[in-house]
């Protein structure tokens, strides 16, 4: 007797997303396997947000390089995820460890809402976009605790740096749990819009990969100082940009990011 197998007509569109579709069911609920995949995402998510940075190891892997480490006015994991504004603030302690100095960039590593992001690939990120960037007088790398996008302003500000580019863990999703965004600012100083920032988001190993995230980055970098902006300004313009030292070009968008 021949078995016949029953065809998935949601088998080939599995196979191109990480969405969850054509999960079936079981009576009125979700086959177990769904449901405990599910299950474990939500928990991944959970701990992405409430984890934290390793930040002691994660100075020592940038070797050769002066690191800072601060925090912003959210003293602790709990305050910063109530108080989102206390998040954007540097902690009045930490500002005399930031010295002003001429500087085209200063890179700024906060843990937003992922803490695995941070982990798994923001120093990864700034060593490919450092060996892309020759000449340029970079800041010390600053790593920020309870840190929001906006925090990168009041730092790139105190270092007197002439744009901040801010890694940091994205909103955790069910499919993605460890996304890094990278956010940059022409000018920082507290006040800044988002309108006047660039963002590229979904780095992690099923998105924008960590070369790919460099040459982009890097891109964004030398065009904002030639036009002297970033932001609205730059989407305008709509200009390929090619990474110093990169071959290949990018269309370099702004976005609107998943963490404020």
């Amino acid at each position: 007797m021949s078995t016949v197998t029953p065809l998935d007509p949601w088998a080939r569109f599995r196979a191109a997303t990480r969405a969850r579709i054509g999960l079936g069911r079981s009576g009125d609920s979700l086959p177990t396997p769904a449901l405990l995949d599910f299950q474990e995402a939500h928990a991944r998510a959970r701990d992405a947000v409430h984890g934290a940075v390793d930040f002691p190891a994660l100075a020592e892997r940038f070797p050769g390089r002066e690191v800072l480490t601060v925090r912003s006015a959210a003293a602790d994991r709990a305050t910063y995820l109530r108080r989102p504004d206390l998040g954007r603030r540097l902690d009045d302690a930490y500002r005399p460890l930031l010295d002003k100095g001429d500087y085209d960039v200063a890179f700024v590593i906060a843990d937003g809402l992922s803490a695995a992001a941070v982990t798994d690939h923001a120093a990864a990120l700034v060593n490919a976009c450092l060996a892309l960037l020759p000449g340029w007088r970079v800041a010390p790398i600053v790593l920020a605790r309870q840190g929001r996008v906006a925090l990168g302003d009041d730092i790139g500000a105190a270092l007197g740096a002439r744009m901040v580019a801010v890694l940091i863990g994205e909103r955790p999703g069910l499919s993605v749990a460890n996304s890094l965004g990278a956010y940059l600012t022409w000018e920082p100083r507290p006040g800044r819009r988002d309108s006047e920032r660039n963002c590229i988001s979904n780095i992690h190993a099923d998105g924008l990969d960590i070369n790919g995230a460099a040459r982009r980055l890097t891109g964004l970098m030398s065009e904002a100082r030639r036009l002297r902006a970033t932001g609205i300004t730059l989407k305008e313009d709509a200009v390929r940009l090619e990474g110093p030292g990169g071959t290949s070009a990018d269309l370099v968008e702004d976005q609107r990011g998943q963490e404020a």
